[in-house]
Parts: structure tokens; sequence; C-alpha cells
């Protein structure tokens, strides 16, 4: 009887050690799913940290950089601009280059809007020189006081002349200035 009593014993022992053994089996597979899914979230949340801006310190440098930009570009596009400093400036730059810029005809101030409203002043001139007298003025015009020369149209052609002489070239110019409008308060 003692063997069967150690038998009983050792079955409900086993039995015991299955149950127990089972129970810690499913809860160590609870416990895997749960890190399996809080790993994905981690992999998730260091992803968009990835494509976060950067440090507030980067964000600042970034304002900073975005206001000088944005500065730059107000200063191209002059506030205050009459029709008399843009013809001065125009006749100063041509006598610089060496060119006649004759005969010089205008248009009243307009007003276009593409997306916000701008002055635009049309100037119409020939200009006569040599050909890199023209190029010169050319590029100065771009490089020069105002930075909002536009050439809308530009038609070169060689004037006649002697054999001998330097080639003469007459451009007919037609040129748009813009300027800031000016708020009203």
């Amino acid at each position: 009887m003692k063997s069967k009593s150690i038998i009983t014993f050792l079955i409900v022992t086993l039995v015991v050690l299955l149950a127990v053994n089972g129970l810690l089996g499913i809860r160590y597979l609870k416990q895997s799913q749960k890190n399996e899914a809080l790993t994905t979230q981690i992999a998730e949340a260091t992803r968009t940290l990835e494509q976060s801006p950067g440090s507030l310190q980067d964000l600042e440098q970034k304002l900073a950089a975005a206001k000088a930009s944005l500065a730059d570009a107000q200063s191209a596009l002059p506030e205050d601009l009459n029709s008399t400093r843009v013809v001065n400036s125009i006749l100063k730059l041509a006598d610089a280059c060496q060119v006649k810029a004759i005969p010089l005809s205008t248009r009243p101030w307009t007003t276009e809007n593409a997306g916000k409203g701008y002055h635009v002043f049309r100037v119409n001139m020939s200009i006569s020189g040599t050909f890199p007298q023209l190029t010169s003025f050319l590029s100065q015009m771009g490089n020069g006081e105002f930075k909002t020369y536009i050439v809308e149209n530009l038609n070169v052609t060689r004037a006649p002349g002697s054999s001998g002489e330097p080639v003469i070239v007459i451009a007919n110019l037609n040129l748009a200035v813009y300027a800031q409008i000016t708020p009203t308060m």
C-alpha cells in the first residue's frame, strides 16, 4: 500500500507541476506578446522622433535664417521709389558705361496684382554703343541701385557704319521697375 500511496503522490505532484508549468507558460506567452507590442510602439516613436525638425536650438537657428532671408527679400523691393529717381539712375549708369540712352519714354506707375500688389514703372529706351558697353550696361543694371529691374523686351541690331570703326549696336529696351505698395494707415 505504501507503494500505491507513493505512486499516487508522484502522480498528484506531477499533475500539479504540469499545471503550474502550463500556467507559467501561458503567462510567459502573454508577456511576450506585450513585449512585442511595446517594441513596435518604441520603433514607431523612434521613427517619429527621427522625422521631427530637431531641437529647439535648431528651430531657433532656422527661424533666424528665415527672418534674415525675408528681410533681404523685402529690402530688394523698394518702398519709396519715384520716376525721377529711376530715370536718373538709368541715365547715370548709361553715362558710366559710355552708352547713349535715347529717346527715353516712360509710362505712369501702375498697380499689378500678383498675389500681393506691386507698383510698376515702365521705361522704353534706345541704347547705342559697342557690344561690350551694352552688355556692361545691362549687367550693371541688374546689379545696380535697384534689383527689381525686369527686361520685358530687348531687340539688338547692328548700326550701319564704315569699316575700320568699332561696331556699334543699338538695343531697343523695354524695362519694368517694381516697387512695394506703401501701406496706408
